[in-house]
């Protein structure tokens, strides 16, 4: 009989210096929440704000590192994959995180307050809510839920089990829950959004638990590597692994937005305040392409025909529905929202390819979906900053005919939405061009040219929304009645715009040092 109480149980090893970044995250988060506590309500949007920015580019400036002197390995006793495919999601979650902070700490456009609402626990039109507006209050927690969201993504981008999987998935969206139902203005949309959201992912979230569970019961294993050892073995039910698979999928594909699994998308979009709205489209988005990949390329890839074949299903369904619907759509966040499900599609048919790097590929599925998610992301990121500046008695002008006549209003905004709206479409000389053509060409490598030529022709459907926004700003004449302002912003919605228009723009003429630096740090290991 074994004695517990003799038996010896090792200390935990952690590698501190290629852990440091998520370290860095948590100590940030945990010091803000503190902070909220003692510090003056006066001072507090300024510290926070600071805070999160300094912890972001200490986490990022440290990733970079390890990136340079660290060889890939597994850390954290096996249960995190410190590698290429990691390195190269952190940095764009935590790029993305920046401009996060930048959206978040917007107040010029609203009057010197920001998006959020001054008490988002008070019953809207309260005696209690009306008190914190006349006070001018708002909400700095919002600076540490960034943060814990960004340290959730980083773990879920790099997760090695299928417990930490679930871990991760559920430290980055209850911080995403709370942030969609703070909006200052529409308060009831944004609260009913924030419950969809919640609920919905909730539900997804056990979905995924159990298709864990069915995994490990399959495998006996949580480690992604133990996975595929008993895949390749061929030991145990086949349908019980079969269920894993497709459950487990369930979960991710909700978080990229991924139909049959969108529905949240355009109702969080629309209610959430806009900064969050920017930043959720594209880090949640980002974590969740990354932990796919991993889990399907490390753990199930001898699954690859049964998964393929499913990705490549709900990667058209994904296109069509995002394409066709965004047409109809007269709402500028909602348009962006089914926007989002379409290039969820198209992330898709990259993914679909599960090419491997190697010398006789052009382009290896990892990095072109990174370098799709990295155009995307920019031009997500300035065409939200732009929705932040259009305004009508006192609030966003999101509605179609505000933006009418904004060419011959505000020149420069209309030229820098168009950019973004041109690559968006795919136009040649955007980023966006390239990032799909990478992705085509990886379907294309991996054998699913069928898919790639209904994912031009769902381009080209795709493209008409985006010129709709193009053409109301520049060809039609503006309404008296509904005619929207351009405020202008802060410096730092001006840095995430400039920024973003010249990523767009270099990214879209010379592209090959990125994709270069994405094809080198495109290996899993396991």
């Amino acid at each position: 009989m074994i004695n517990l109480l003799e038996t010896p149980i090792p200390a935990p090893t952690l590698e501190w210096m290629l852990l440091a970044p998520l370290f860095v995250l948590l100590g940030v988060g945990a010091l803000g929440i503190l902070l909220e506590g003692f510090l003056p309500r006066g001072t507090r949007h300024v510290v926070q704000a600071s805070l999160a920015a300094l912890g972001i580019l200490v986490a990022l400036g440290l990733t970079i590192l390890n990136w340079i002197q660290e060889a890939p390995s597994l850390a954290a006793m096996g249960l995190l994959a410190i590698d290429g495919p990691a390195y190269v999601f952190w940095t764009l979650i935590l790029v993305v995180g920046l401009g996060g902070v930048a959206l978040f700490a917007e107040r010029r456009v609203a009057g010197d307050l920001s998006a959020f609402a001054s008490s988002a626990a008070t019953v809207p039109g309260s005696p209690l809510e009306r008190e914190a507006d006349r006070l001018r209050r708002e909400h700095t927690e919002i600076f540490p839920l960034l943060v814990f969201a960004l340290f959730g993504m980083l773990l879920f981008a790099s997760t090695n089990n299928l417990l930490v999987l679930f871990v991760a998935v559920e430290i980055f969206s209850l911080p995403l829950y709370l942030l969609t139902g703070m909006a200052r203005r529409r308060r009831l949309l944004s609260q009913e959004a924030a419950l969809k959201y919640f609920l919905l992912g909730s539900v997804a979230s056990a979905i995924m638990l159990y298709g864990v569970a069915m995994l490990y019961g399959y495998s006996g294993s949580l480690a992604l590597a133990g996975v595929a050892d008993a895949i390749s073995a061929g030991s145990g039910s086949k349908w019980l692994l079969l269920g894993g698979m497709l459950l487990t999928s369930v979960g991710v594909l909700f978080k990229i937005g991924a139909v049959p699994f969108h529905a949240w998308t355009p109702d969080a979009y629309m209610g959430a305040p806009t900064p969050v709205t920017g930043f959720m489209a594209v880090a949640t988005k980002t974590a969740a392409v990354a932990a796919l990949m991993r889990v399907f390329y490390v753990a199930l890839g001898g699954l690859a025909w049964d998964w393929q074949l499913l990705f490549s299903v709900v990667a058209v369904i994904t296109m069509l529905v995002g394409a066709t619907a965004a047409l109809a759509q007269t709402d500028i966040k909602r348009l962006l929202a089914y926007s989002s499900i379409a290039h969820a599609g198209f992330i898709l048919v990259g993914v679909v390819g599960a090419v491997q790097a190697g010398e006789n590929v052009s382009i290896s599925s990892v990095a072109a979906v990174a370098f799709y998610l990295l155009t995307y992301g920019v031009a997500t990121l300035g065409a939200f900053a732009i929705v932040m500046m259009v305004r009508r008695a006192g609030g966003e002008a999101n509605g179609l005919d505000a933006w009418r006549g904004l060419g011959k209003r505000n020149p420069v905004i209309a030229v820098l939405m168009t950019l973004f709206m041109l690559s968006f479409a795919g136009i040649p000389l955007t980023a966006g061009f390239i990032g799909k053509l990478a992705v085509f060409a990886s379907a294309w490598e991996g054998g699913y040219g069928w898919l790639v030529l209904v994912a031009v022709v769902m381009s080209v459907i795709a493209a008409f929304f985006y010129l709709k926004v193009v053409v109301a700003m520049w060809f039609q004449d503006e309404d008296d009645e509904t005619v929207g302002t351009v405020e202008t912003p802060s410096i730092w919605t001006w840095i995430v715009l400039a920024v973003a228009a010249l990523a767009t723009l270099v990214l879209g003429i010379v592209p090959g040092a990125v994709l270069d630096l994405f094809a080198s740090a495109a290996q899993f290991i396991r």
